[in-house]
């Protein structure tokens, strides 16, 4: 099939530059997936899917068009590259647009273990079953899990295939697995809904069903009988989950585009203090089984490891090549994009490189303080780097988790925040393409009552 795809997209593009492209790119993406759910044992969602789709972007000059289809027979994609060749015509050109340095392109694809070889789609029983198993884990936990949103085990393979008019072409397929669980805790105080789930391209590698559930009910649990406190200025520790949220707002502020629309507070803060110096944050496109990982990017540049952050000092922006030619420098291996949509920017695996403390540690260290296991809303003004969300947590006290705090606001500012990263814990775990251990801000503004 791989092989087939291939000779498909050189098709493509000898048919567009045929048509009047004076370049172009193709996409080809191919996948299947089964999901399958249960609440309160029975089964509550079923879902098989297949699809094939190709992309195409063309230019004319400067200007281009970018379309999608799911017919990939030639004798419709022949009025379909058609069709693209004049909608490029037609738009206005853009000087920063066009392909990348055809110098930066990926030259080899190491071998990533984005696939499981030993394990497929996983059939519909079994999904079940896993579904099933962590939600009776949940259930029987405490006599307080009431009910269920339900369980669902998802399990997927995908395939791409990427060549442009430069010469390029390569392809790469992944697996993913996915095991959630959201049970619901309730006594006299009201009803809390608690989440937990595992995720990996290996299906030998993802956490045993049982304790998801397991971890899931004590997350709900922990949640009952939430007080509100006071406002006040304290430390805050965030949890893993809500660490990795944290990165992703850097992250966000140092991409191209968020740069050249001036919509960033890291706006020429190449080379500057913008966090403590005990953080130094990866984007590593090429770590092994990594859920972010790729041999090349959106554009087919290879990927790469690099700091994002050293030591508190930016060394880095997010780049493809449209924001990489506004903004003076070189692309960075972080384009991502869609099958029917143009090249944007996005991480690969991002983390925070764990410290030397144990979680219980930098909890111990806090007199009076939160830690935050849940933020609502998105809060953040990317241009001035202030910060304000809705939070919940367990409040700190003499260095021992108390009891649940709700209905409270955090603010600060993250430059501010990320400068005051106090303490870094050793608890990094694998869970998304992004990862973050247990870190502690020194002082955070804490809206309540």
């Amino acid at each position: 099939m791989a092989e087939m795809d291939l000779k498909l997209a050189e098709w493509a593009l000898d048919e567009a530059k045929a048509k009047g492209a004076t370049a172009a790119e193709v996409l080809l993406v191919s996948g299947e997936s089964l999901s399958a759910g249960v609440r309160l044992g029975e089964v509550e969602k079923l879902k098989s899917s297949r699809e094939r789709r190709l992309g195409l972007r063309i230019f004319s000059g400067q200007s281009s068009a970018t379309s999608s289809t799911a017919e990939i027979e030639q004798d419709s994609l022949r009025d379909f590259i058609k069709h693209t060749v004049e909608l490029a015509s037609l738009t206005a050109p853009d000087p920063w647009s066009g392909l990348p340095d055809p110098q930066l392109h990926a030259k080899s694809f190491p071998d990533l273990e984005l696939t499981d070889r030993d394990h497929g789609i996983i059939d519909a029983t079994k999904a079940l079953e896993l579904a099933r198993t962590a939600e009776n884990a949940a259930l029987k936990a405490d006599p307080r899990i009431k009910n269920s949103e339900g369980a669902e085990f998802e399990s997927g393979t995908y395939r791409i295939v990427f060549a442009n008019s430069q010469g390029f072409s390569g392809e790469y397929a992944g697996t993913s697995y996915h095991l959630g669980i959201a049970p619901i805790a309730q006594d006299e105080s009201g009803m809390q809904v608690g989440y937990w789930y595992t995720s990996s391209r290996k299906y030998d590698a993802l956490d045993d069903a049982a304790s998801v559930g397991k971890i899931a009910s004590e997350r709900a649990l922990r949640r009952l009988g939430a007080r509100k406190i006071k406002t006040m200025r304290a430390p805050i520790v965030f949890d893993p989950q809500m660490a990795a949220g944290l990165l992703h707002s850097l992250a966000s502020a140092a991409s191209g585009p968020s740069l050249y629309k001036g919509a960033s507070y890291l706006v020429g803060k190449l080379g500057e203090q913008v966090a403590s110096t005990n953080a130094t944050i990866v984007d590593d496109g090429r770590r092994p089984g990594g859920l972010g990982s790729k041999p090349f990017d959106g554009e087919g540049l290879a990927t790469n490891r690099k700091n994002l952050v050293d030591k508190g000092v930016l060394k880095t922006y997010l780049l493809d090549s449209y924001s990489a030619r506004k903004l003076k420098l070189s692309p960075t291996g972080n384009s991502s994009r869609s099958v029917g949509a143009p090249p944007g920017v996005g991480t690969t695996n991002l983390y925070l490189e764990p410290g030397n403390y144990t979680p219980e540690q930098i909890i111990g260290s806090v007199k009076q303080g939160l830690y935050v296991t849940e933020m609502i809303g998105f809060g953040i003004n990317m241009v001035t780097g202030d910060y304000s969300r809705g939070a919940g947590g367990i409040w700190i006290e003499n260095g021992e988790l108390t009891y649940p705090v709700q209905e409270i606001t955090i603010a600060g500012n993250l430059k501010e925040m990320f400068g005051a990263i106090e303490m870094i814990g050793n608890d990094l775990v694998w869970r998304s393409s992004t990862a973050c251990p247990t870190i502690k801000i020194a002082e955070m503004t804490i809206a309540g009552e």
